[in-house]
């Protein structure tokens, strides 16, 4: 399966925002977006003016950087989406929130979400006590995500709870740092993902 291997800072700079790919690093003042808060490569300091198309693609790139999924992957969420009732753009979002690995990160038992998609490929989780190793896997309401047990008393984890424990679990979710799991109590209103995303421009770029 493709995947992005390159620096992961240069997709903040080139979205112009923080994308929070690099877990603690991206809370603190080593973030390269503190320091080179502009696109990358030899003219990103230059200023340019983005035509419509322009700007409704930089949105889908950075929704698409946000989750760390590729191109045709999250076209398949959009027709998904597309076919669901309701709003295209809000059904697009709840389907990208309801990967595993999303969960996984929004639950704090991962620091990053690419840290959140390796720790699900090398199957450090069960949903509903059953191991669960596929990143883009749809969690459903009511669903259960656990630390499997031989992984509970791990320095990593024990890692992991200490730097995310105090950040705030969307209300969609309940989360126990004891016992290392998490529960999807409900399914995310488009109210709940606080992610600087206007869905309306993915959809219009799709809809051309």
């Amino acid at each position: 399966m493709a995947r992005y291997t390159e620096a992961s800072c240069r997709l903040c700079r080139r979205e112009d925002m923080k994308l929070y790919l690099k877990g603690d690093k991206c809370y603190s003042n080593k973030c390269t977006m503190e320091k080179r808060a502009f696109a990358p490569g030899q003219h990103g300091q230059r200023r340019t003016k983005l035509s419509e198309y322009g700007i409704q693609l930089r949105e889908k790139q950075k929704a698409k950087r946000i989750y760390g999924i590729m191109e045709k992957q999250f076209r398949k969420y959009f027709e998904m989406a597309a076919k669901k009732q309701g709003i295209t753009g809000d059904n697009l979002l709840q389907l990208l929130e309801l990967r595993l690995d999303n969960v996984v990160y929004r639950l704090g038992l991962a620091a990053s979400r690419k840290e959140a998609r390796q720790l699900v490929l090398h199957g450090h989780y069960s949903v509903n006590g059953k191991k669960v190793n596929i990143p883009s896997y749809q969690v459903s309401e009511g669903d259960l995500v656990q630390v499997v047990e031989k992984s509970r008393k791990s320095d990593k984890f024990k890692a992991i709870v200490e730097s995310t424990s105090s950040k705030v679990t969307p209300k969609w979710l309940e989360a126990d740092f004891e016992k290392l799991e998490g529960k999807v109590i409900a399914l995310p209103a488009r109210d709940d993902i606080d992610l600087n995303i206007e869905d309306h421009l993915i959809v219009e770029l799709y809809s051309r």
